[in-house]
């Protein structure tokens, strides 16, 4: 193709540009959304919008399910994580799970906030995060080099107890899933600086190990989690994987500790930095690269750390 005669961060810019990230965030975050607390209307609407896109970029739908969504019910709501796969080539039957939950926490009871607004858009938390498997998802459908299968999942009710992510792990065979990539909350720059995100559980596995190899020479750098008193590697969709033996992580850029919008109404698109978010999915492209071509393989997770 010809679009391989161009190095791969002149691809990435190409497509994962700020203008596609602000169309996603927007969207998703908008007050129409309501939110996106499980069995609303407003999920349903960032689910069919989610849909919308996995059909626009040309994904195939996930084992015998008839449409994206893999639907189950949860206390008598029905519940739904959407699956986009792109098949691999050499390793079809080797997946690389890219994922973030497009649930939030819906609308406020307190009629006291701020100039009456009652909306938890959940921009950050986590409509960057589905923005970026969307980029992502579009990314690789151009590159057209993986040869390992990429599931792209947006989970559902990750606030409610990681339900959705779990479920999905029910649903699989974790032998044959090589790793989770999770991304959660990168509208915000890093602690450590620009170009730079941080990675849950980084010494359960060799994955941060990769990553940060395959960087050396770019613009961009990925450190261990900082907020280690959070326990945040047990608190997003990768920990439903990692219990399963499969070396799943998130990566964020979110300053945990002066993060006055977290879970708050005030989370909106435009408390976000677009290029924070396009340039971390770029980092998080490169750097999960030879995990996708197959030429490397993270090791195994084991859960007795605790």
């Amino acid at each position: 193709m010809l679009v391989m005669l161009l190095p791969l961060n002149e691809i990435s810019s190409q497509i994962i540009s700020e203008k596609l990230i602000e169309k996603h965030l927007t969207i998703l975050s908008d007050d129409s959304m309501e939110g996106r607390k499980i069995g609303t209307q407003g999920i349903e609407k960032a689910a069919q919008y989610i849909e919308s896109e996995f059909t626009r970029i040309g994904l195939s739908r996930f084992q015998s399910l008839k449409s994206y969504r893999q639907g189950f019910m949860y206390k008598e709501i029905p519940l739904a994580n959407l699956i986009g796969v792109l098949k691999g080539k050499s390793k079809a039957d080797e997946y690389v799970v890219i994922s973030a939950h497009y649930d939030h926490l819906g609308l406020s009871s307190n009629k006291n906030e701020p100039e009456g607004d009652l909306i938890f858009n959940g921009a950050n938390d986590n409509a960057s995060g589905v923005s970026a498997i969307l980029a992502l998802a579009e990314h690789y459908k151009v590159l057209d080099i993986n040869e390992r299968s990429i599931l792209f999942v947006a989970f559902t009710a990750e606030e409610a107890g990681l339900i959705g992510s779990n479920y999905f792990g029910k649903q699989v065979n974790p032998k044959n899933i090589i790793a989770g990539i999770n991304i959660e909350m990168i509208g915000k720059e890093s602690p450590f600086g620009p170009k730079t995100a941080w990675l849950t559980g980084f010494d359960r596995s060799d994955f941060g190990q990769i990553i940060q190899k395959n960087l050396v020479g770019s613009k961009y750098s990925v450190f261990p989690d900082p907020y280690k008193d959070y326990r945040l590697f047990f608190r997003s969709d990768n920990a439903s994987l990692a219990r399963l033996g499969v070396p799943a992580h998130t990566f964020s850029t979110s300053p945990m500790d002066k993060d006055l919008d977290y879970h708050k109404v005030s989370d909106e698109a435009n408390t976000l930095d677009l290029f924070t978010i396009s340039e971390t999915i770029k980092a998080i492209a490169i750097g999960t690269l030879s995990i996708i071509t197959a030429e490397d393989t993270p090791s195994r997770i084991v859960m007795e750390k605790q």
